[in-house]
């Protein structure tokens, strides 16, 4: 039996811990955490990751350093994506993580993230098709990448995090125009490398939050069940009607919602614009939600 290792995803929203071990390819999970700490939340290009964030994050990664203490862990793999990349005090953050908590941050590019992301979601999919299109919708950016035989053909982090797009524009026209925007810069590099027609047979799966969140809606979950999520699919005009339902409400009114995480009320909006947005520019009409993906890659990898 091989011995248990951590993961830890600490994103622009949310930050996760995995303890688990493989078996023959397969992960057996003993423990995930996770806190939203909204570590984009106030960030600005002059100052970075704001003071009140920082303080959030390293109050949660406290606890999952104790976690890890407790469970008699020697093998760490933990990650920083896209707030940290960006931010100008993000090795002095870093610093600040390793002194307090000890534990040590790997700062990784978009293109990173997207393979372990890949490799995350593959060992969750129930199926297997040739071709997969595959979205994680995060935070600070978004990662596409696209497969064939389980091969990434291209992998493109696009500016399109949840927190990013909510507390950068003002309007939901001025966020659609956004997410178009750098959907078609997409679009241009697959038909630049030729590989548009590859779409016309892939399965898109989405993976995090916005993905995890419309299942759960969908299903009607009070108590959030990774098993029932996982591989689950909803349609396109299913997306449509939940976005109408969702957008006119308040922000505590969501809260109502079965499914709808706490923290995620006012992120949801963007979240689905560009899953949305996604859908229609590439021409899907059905979504397959992997609750797998980064965390899982990287207790792989580690």
């Amino acid at each position: 039996m091989g011995l248990p290792a951590a993961a830890i995803d600490l994103g622009t929203n949310t930050v996760r811990l995995m303890i688990g071990r493989i078996e023959s390819g397969s992960i057996e999970q003993l423990l995930l955490k996770r806190h939203i700490t909204r570590l984009g939340g106030g960030f600005t290009v002059e100052r970075g990751i704001s003071r009140e964030a920082r303080e959030r994050t390293v109050a949660a990664l406290r606890d999952f350093a104790e976690e890890i203490k407790r469970h008699g862990i020697t093998r760490v793999r933990a990650v920083a994506t896209s707030a940290v990349r960006d931010a100008t005090n993000g090795e002095e953050f870093c610093h600040e993580i390793f002194l307090k908590t000890g534990i040590r941050l790997d700062v990784i590019d978009g293109r990173k993230e997207g393979h372990l992301t890949l490799r995350g979601v593959l060992a969750g999919l129930d199926e297997r098709p040739k071709n997969l299109m595959v979205f994680d919708v995060g935070g600070g950016s978004t990662e596409y990448t696209l497969t064939q035989e389980e091969r990434p053909l291209v992998t493109m982090s696009l500016p399109l995090g949840v927190v990013r797009l909510t507390e950068g524009k003002v309007t939901r026209e001025a966020m659609e125009d956004k997410i178009v925007r750098e959907l078609n810069s997409l679009k241009s590099l697959l038909a630049e490398k030729q590989l548009i027609s590859l779409l016309e047979q892939a399965t898109l799966v989405g993976t995090a939050g916005t993905a995890t969140t419309l299942a759960a809606i969908s299903m009607k979950m009070t108590d959030y069940d990774y098993r029932r999520v996982n591989n689950y699919i909803i349609q396109l005009d299913e997306i449509k009607e939940i976005f109408a339902a969702l957008l006119p409400m308040t922000p505590a009114g969501r809260l109502l919602v079965p499914g709808l995480e706490k923290g995620r009320e006012d992120l949801i909006i963007a979240g689905i614009l560009i899953t949305i947005k996604t859908m229609e520019i590439f021409q899907f009409t059905r979504l397959k939600v992997s609750d797998f993906g980064l965390l899982e890659g990287l207790l792989l990898e580690a």
